[in-house]
């Protein structure tokens, strides 16, 4: 390993001894910004049309390399270059682009490799028009507001950014370059959420009150990648940080049923309470010898995060998280209104009067096969299109192939993006949020408005056909 490759690992993975690892609630949830000069409201923004989008990786491990694949597969993508670390990670994902496209796409992809710097050095060179960004969690925000200013729309892995001020400084980049930046939320569209959208958005639970979004999803198991992938980088953060560290897969189709930041509500304020950490620390001990490095760390993050988040109109939102606990995989995924409830895992619904045909009153579940009428009835335009096509491309079920397919869709067809920087902020902000709720005994924290009051004049995402 040569020592810009060393240096650059030390410093990305904050892993190593000694290196001060600050909550990124202290980076500052007082932070705030005015409107610069020249900058331009992202809301509702479209921009120009691309013929051929030019696509660039920065990441390609696990989930990066998935990106690179699926982005080979839609039509009017050209794959121009790849960098990582890993020169390995590198060419394996190149090649299998290079054999997606057949020799009519995707033939000169550069590879930037192995030092700190590559990524910039691709970006100038290069000159992508779209950057997919799947790196460790504290490069997201350079990286994007980087990309940005060198002319390319950046889709960050989320969260989109760990502090408010580095939120803060990505919606003034968008604003100022006009340029979109994207959390890269692939749960927004799985089907069940698309059906509940548009379940929400025709009125079938009446005036929306409360909603539940989680995500549970025992992970310890990344422990065990301790040069490379996930846990190499992440496993440091259960011990330096305690709140919610991941909202925004619960979070983000919750938002948007609620339209969140978009015309009719927002954002205003969270309190957060954690519980003990225990589980890494059992885990560490049993798994690793005491002289590891995990066994250094003391996991004093919570196992589990418990937040609720008060919107505008006085609307509630438990948001859960919780990687360590033994338990069945959850994101809830709960809308509740005076009509009715919908929620997930499993797929259920209740309604006033019962569900017709299926059950006589709320006080029992719509469930099963016995959903198939309500899917007929409600299914998202969106998916009865490009179901099919997304589920034989992978990727959680589909779901992150039609994410993508939709990115360069609109950026084909000069559409806004189904999620604006705004609400990649928003979402991303529960982390600190929480982190500064925690560390003062469950105190009421209150969310910047990114928008700046434009959230207000923010159409509604539609229902795309």
């Amino acid at each position: 390993m040569n020592p810009n490759r060393r240096d650059f690992l030390k410093k990305s993975s904050i892993a190593s001894a000694g290196l001060a690892f600050l909550p990124s609630f202290l980076n500052a949830t007082n932070f705030k910004s005015s409107t610069s000069f020249g900058a331009t409201y992202m809301g509702d923004f479209a921009a120009p049309k691309l013929e051929t989008v030019r696509c660039a990786f920065i990441g390609v491990g696990a989930r990066g390399s998935g990106h690179a694949t699926r982005t080979a597969n839609v039509e009017g993508t050209e794959i121009v270059a790849i960098c990582d670390l890993y020169e390995d990670w590198a060419t394996k994902t190149a090649n299998k682009c290079k054999e997606i496209g057949a020799g009519e796409r995707h033939n000169e992809i550069s590879l930037y490799t192995g030092g700190e710097n590559e990524w910039k050095k691709m970006l100038k060179k290069e000159k992508p028009d779209l950057v997919f960004i799947s790196t460790p969690w504290e490069t997201h925000a350079e990286m994007a507001i980087y990309s940005m200013k060198k002319g390319a729309h950046a889709m960050v892995e989320v969260p989109i950014a760990l502090t408010i001020k580095e939120l803060w400084d990505i919606v003034d980049t968008s604003e100022k370059t006009k340029k979109h930046c994207m959390m890269l939320e692939n749960v927004n569209y799985g089907r069940e959420e698309l059906l509940y959208l548009n379940m929400c958005r025709q009125g079938v639970l009446g005036e929306l009150l409360h909603g539940e979004a989680s995500y549970i999803h025992e992970l310890k198991w990344q422990m065990n990648e301790v040069e490379r992938r996930t846990g190499s980088w992440r496993t440091p953060h259960y011990a330096h940080r305690n709140g919610n560290l991941y909202p925004t897969h619960g979070l983000g189709p919750v938002a948007q049923y609620m339209n969140l930041a978009r015309g009719e509500d927002n954002f205003e304020r969270i309190v957060s309470m954690s519980s003990p950490g225990k589980g890494r620390n059992i885990y560490a001990k049993k798994n690793f010898d005491a002289n590891h490095k995990w066994n250094q760390l003391d996991f004093k993050g919570g196992d589990i995060n418990t937040s609720i988040i008060k919107t505008t109109l006085g609307r509630t939102i438990m948001v859960q998280w919780d990687e360590t606990s033994p338990r069945p995989y959850t994101r809830h995924n709960l809308i509740q209104g005076t009509q009715g409830t919908l929620t997930g895992f499993p797929t259920r619904i209740a309604l006033e009067g019962g569900v017709e045909g299926i059950t006589e009153n709320h006080h029992q579940w719509a469930e099963g096969e016995k959903l198939e009428a309500i899917f007929e009835k409600y299914e998202h335009p969106l998916y009865k299109r490009m179901g099919e096509i997304s589920r034989k491309n992978g990727g959680h079920g589909g779901m992150d192939y039609l994410m993508t397919f939709r990115i360069i869709e609109c950026l084909r067809n000069g559409l806004p993006l189904d999620q604006n920087v705004y609400e990649g902020c928003f979402w991303s902000a529960v982390s600190p949020l929480s982190e500064a709720s925690v560390a003062e005994h469950g105190s009421s924290q209150m969310f910047p408005d990114f928008t700046r009051g434009n959230w207000k004049k923010t159409k509604p995402l539609a229902i795309i056909e």
